[in-house]
């Protein structure tokens, strides 16, 4: 403790020396509080449109260099808490084609060892394995096969601490290199990860590659990916590709996919998230319909998803805990309403959170219900009518989303309408994948879309209404960027949200005069075009328990909303 009371000594003398005049302080970074901000918009930079063009699969970077049953695709993800993380890999080789026999997942073990020594790794754990098919019944289109998919649960771990380990089987013997990973901090008010990185569509391209160099050059801890993974969807079963599919091959029978391209994801990956955890959501580029109708087969065998640790039956929503913030996973591409088992299932988990425990709680989905930008413009509307009371009653703090390719951050909002007690929304859905950037705005000239173009297709809803009141009412869009739009730009990046004692401290609270960090986030938006250490935007989250107490409150619902829909 000696160390933090030096520090806060230092603080305090600080800010007297600012009182005092002894001290100029230039611009400091803006915090919650001092908003709700005047909507900004960064003009678009002509210039830089971000080199998204995939990697081809001649690059090194994404072709197999291990043998036949060695290791490859190897990834980290965490389960519900510090003690528990899951180690998932690949083995064999995938096919594709129209003659294609699946592996037997059951001739090669399921095998971690690991421990907090590189020698001797004292611990064993065992897993299970998986083989998907991605079918198509028509001539013609080829069929896949996958590799032998791993996962593996180790338990039992310490908090915040290294341990290494070596994944595959040893009896063939195919074991992998000593990869190494740190678990969580243990929930507490005052315990967290240093860094989060958060990114949304990232695809597999020459700018994919910025963003992930930008992104390792910060150190994270700990990795969210909101939707959109490796954009397979974009390709024919013979590899041939567009950055709009329904544009360029509008005769196909069935939407194919190249499914390689998530091998290549995963090659191209490893050797960051065998070392850093990675947590996924769906989102729309994974649906990936095959025979039977079925979807994200791709998505959910190649991914470890602590789902039944946090008493979800589906791998498109679960939750889990980082130190002292909850973080929840939601689907918006599987039912949603109120009578359906993921609104069940929320009510229940936001219900167990303890905010004595884990202050911070931050929900993610893929389509975002606060973007101001032409494309999915209001799409996820029928999810908002849905879910936002429930997440507003429990004081949810901050939202990210991706979908929308550009970043925006929005002012505190509930209903549409400024709320120093509703969350902020983050969309970073500009990760850099080859569809490129989204740029025009609802609010501009002839841009606002026609309201029958915006209905949730996957799920069939629309809710998409006119604006009954506010400074939009009468209309579908606003026509001047909206009050709850805090900043807007075009341009390829990842964000950084910080949660540590140190930061929040040393950067926010010397200009707030508070010292609780369970209070104070650092939120760091990288745009892929400037140095390293250059952010964004930036802005401290500011929490208020004491305005805005986190027990359920009591909401009139809107009952008749479709008829009323006040927002």
């Amino acid at each position: 403790m000696g160390l933090v009371s030096e520090l806060l000594s230092f603080c305090v003398l600080f800010i007297r020396l600012i009182s005092a005049g002894n001290i100029v302080v230039g611009i400091g970074i803006p915090t919650t509080l001092d908003g709700p901000f005047k909507p900004v918009t960064v003009p678009l930079d002509k210039s830089f449109r971000g080199n998204a063009v995939d990697l081809p699969d001649t690059d090194p970077r994404v072709q197999k260099v291990v043998q036949s049953f060695g290791p490859e695709q190897v990834s980290v993800s965490l389960s519900t808490t510090h003690d528990s993380v899951w180690i998932s890999w690949i083995t064999g080789d995938f096919q594709i084609g129209d003659n294609i026999k699946p592996l037997n997942p059951k001739t090669v073990a399921s095998i971690v060892r690991y421990g907090q020594l590189r020698f001797p790794l004292q611990h064993k754990a065992t897993g299970y394995s998986i083989v998907y098919n991605q079918l198509y019944p028509f001539v013609g289109l080829q069929n896949y096969t996958s590799g032998i998919i791993h996962h593996v649960r180790l338990t039992g771990l310490k908090p915040s601490t290294l341990y290494y380990y070596q994944c595959g089987d040893p009896s063939i013997p195919a074991m992998s290199k000593i990869y190494y990973f740190k678990t969580m901090p243990a929930s507490g008010p005052k315990s967290y990860p240093s860094r989060i990185a958060i990114m949304g569509d990232l695809g597999l391209t020459y700018n994919t590659t910025s963003t992930l160099d930008h992104m390792i050059a910060n150190n994270p801890d700990l990795i969210l990916l909101i939707g959109d993974v490796c954009y397979a969807n974009l390709y024919l079963t013979n590899g041939t590709g567009a950055d709009c599919y329904s544009c360029s091959f509008s005769q196909t029978p069935i939407h194919e996919t190249y499914q390689p391209r998530w091998d290549y994801w995963g090659r191209y990956m490893q050797p960051v998230i065998s070392k850093v955890p990675i947590m996924v959501v769906e989102g729309n580029h994974e649906i990936e319909q095959q025979v039977e109708n079925q979807t994200f087969v791709a998505y959910s065998s190649r991914f470890a998803f602590p789902s039944k640790e946090s008493g979800s039956s589906s791998t498109f929503y679960y939750s889990f805990n980082a130190g002292g913030i909850h973080f929840i996973m939601l689907g918006g591409y599987i039912a949603y309403n109120k009578s359906a088992p993921q609104y069940k299932w929320l009510e229940k988990d936001l219900a167990n959170v303890d905010r004595k425990v884990t202050p911070w709680l931050v929900a993610t989905w893929h389509p975002p219900w606060y973007s101001t930008y032409k494309a999915h413009y209001r799409e996820a509307e029928c999810m908002r009518v849905a879910m936002e009371d429930l997440l507003y009653r429990y004081g949810v703090d901050v939202i990210f989303n991706g979908h929308v390719h550009a970043y925006e951050r929005s002012n505190r909002v509930y209903n549409y309408t400024l709320d120093p007690c509703g969350p902020v929304h983050i969309t970073i859905g500009d990760g850099g994948n080859r569809e490129k950037m989204a740029i025009a705005h609802a609010d501009e000239p002839g841009e606002c879309p026609n309201p029958s173009t915006t209905p949730d297709e996957y799920m069939g809803g629309f809710c998409a209404f006119n604006f009954t009141s506010g400074p939009a009412a009468g209309n579908f869009c606003w026509d001047r960027q909206p009050d709850y739009s805090a900043y807007r730009e075009s341009s390829f990046g990842h964000g950084i949200f910080e949660v540590s004692f140190w930061v929040p401290l040393i950067i926010c609270l010397i200009f707030t005069l508070q010292v609780k960090n369970e209070t104070h986030a650092l939120w760091t938006w990288h745009r892929n075009q400037d140095l390293y250490n250059s952010p964004g935007d930036q802005i401290c989250i500011v929490r208020q328990p004491e305005r805005c107490p986190t027990e359920p409150k009591v909401i009139k619902l809107q009952r008749n909303w479709k008829k009323k829909h006040l927002i």
